[in-house]
């Protein structure tokens, strides 16, 4: 009998996800994928999984899941959640065998805000467009994760790593700190340096399509301007009309009309997918600004 997953609890928040499908904003279709692409990667490494297997992104913990058929390899990665298997903790970022009928879950996490259950051979669901990602604003790909759901499992995995457990630094609680490219369109703003000026706080209203800003708002040089549609990226922040920033996660519109002040550097993407709500942010250009 073939091994599965039997998700005995979701958690707020639990979707199948992989590197995403790439190549598709021409039909409006975002990239999408992991959130935390490192995590998701470690996942994957760590149980010799090529990087574009499935793995199950987990928001806020309260997850658990069921092995069903046949004994299983697993790695959970990003946000600490204590998770366990039948009660017995296990460490994050490390392998983990698994037996037929025992449940994996995954508490509350300490710090951070995202993590990933990866098994060996990776999440079987029925690719969409190239891809195994759900994008919750287009609501492509695999549905959300429901109580009762069984997945199947993947074949074909390398040779596992020459270590058991990966160390990987904490997540902060406090502030992050995140590097930006400025522009396009910084100098659509009296004072675009307010960016980097600002303790930014995170709104509850934030998603995998955006992460709003709340702090002191920027100014718009003309208020009556408009801005055509152009490409939308991950990562980009766009200016709100009330002068607060988004980030757009990976989610996002294939296009936007509002004004993009900066980039978040492609090196901080995954460090942003970790942040809670509440939390603060602080930026940095990554570059001298130029000044108009």
């Amino acid at each position: 009998m073939t091994a599965t997953l039997e998700i005995v609890h979701t958690g707020p928040l639990a979707l199948v996800e992989d590197l995403g499908r790439a190549g598709m904003g021409q039909l409006g279709v975002s990239r999408s994928g992991a959130a935390d692409r490192r995590s998701h990667t470690l996942a994957n490494r760590l149980l010799g999984n090529p990087d574009d297997r499935a793995t199950i992104e987990v928001a806020f913990g309260g997850f658990s899941v069921r092995a069903l058929g046949g004994d299983i390899d697993i790695a959970v990665t990003g946000a600490d959640t204590d998770p366990t298997v039948d009660g017995v903790s296990f460490g994050t970022n490390s392998i983990q065998r698994v037996h037929a009928g025992q449940v994996v879950s995954l508490g509350t996490p300490r710090s951070g805000l995202r993590s990933y259950l990866g098994v060996r051979g990776g999440i079987d669901a029925v690719p969409v467009l190239g891809s195994r990602s759900y994008d919750v604003l287009g609501k492509i790909g695999p549905p959300p994760l429901r109580d009762g759901d069984v997945l199947r499992i993947g074949e074909g995995a390398g040779d596992y790593p020459e270590v058991d457990q990966a160390p990987v630094a904490t997540i902060p609680t406090d502030v992050v700190e995140l590097r930006v490219t400025p522009g396009p369109r910084d100098d659509w703003f009296l004072d675009p340096d307010i960016m980097v000026r600002t303790n930014w706080l995170v709104s509850n209203h934030s998603d995998r399509v955006g992460m709003r800003l709340v702090g002191m708002p920027l100014e718009h040089r003309r208020p009556d301007r408009q801005l055509p549609a152009e490409g939308a990226d991950h990562g980009a922040i766009q200016i709100l009309p009330n002068g607060f920033p988004v980030i757009l996660g990976p989610d996002h519109p294939a296009t936007g009309a509002y004004p993009v002040v900066g980039v978040v550097v492609d090196e901080d993407i995954d460090t942003l997918a970790q942040v809670r709500p509440g939390q603060t942010v602080r930026m940095h250009w990554s570059r001298p600004r130029h000044q108009p």
